[in-house]
């Protein structure tokens, strides 16, 4: 998981190398999750309609928090591809993950200044605005709560 790419800004590459790191910490307990299997709560969510669903969401933040980054810096398109569906996310999930890991590591990130993390703020896809480095922070807590709530049901299961 280590990164020689060189980075302009030491806190984007340690953000960088956060997200690799839990993105597949939650991969592994959510696999566990499927293999339980737990059931989880009831929620008119559509991100927890099922465990594939719960993945796919995960999966797809991860995505779109970096395509989110490059657009509001002007930075060139990531070329992350849509993620998978609920169904075929349980098979794909690996090569997803690894494309969006791949793309994560990518020129557009290694480019970003220190300057540029704290100002302006940006409004989100869902409506908060987020500085760069927040978002950043976001994306790497974002699979650190889901594989929490995951551990919590395989230990009550």
């Amino acid at each position: 998981m280590s990164s020689n790419h060189p980075y302009r800004s030491r806190a984007v590459r340690a953000l960088v190398l956060l997200h690799e790191e839990h993105l597949r910490r939650f991969i592994r307990t959510w696999r566990l999750a499927l293999e339980v299997p737990v059931s989880l709560p009831p929620t008119a969510d559509p991100a927890y309609a099922s465990l594939g669903a719960l993945g796919r969401h995960v999966l797809s933040a991860a995505g779109g928090y970096l395509v989110w980054t490059c657009e509001m810096l002007k930075l060139p398109d990531p070329g992350v591809r849509p993620a998978p569906d609920a169904t075929a996310i349980v098979h794909d999930a690996d090569g997803y993950l690894d494309h969006v890991l791949e793309r994560w590591r990518a020129e557009p990130l290694r480019e970003i200044s220190d300057e540029q993390l704290e100002t302006p703020e940006y409004p989100s896809r869902w409506g908060p605005r987020y500085c760069i480095d927040a978002m950043l922070e976001h994306a790497v807590m974002h699979p650190i709560r889901h594989a929490f709530q995951l551990d919590e049901l395989i230990r009550n299961h």
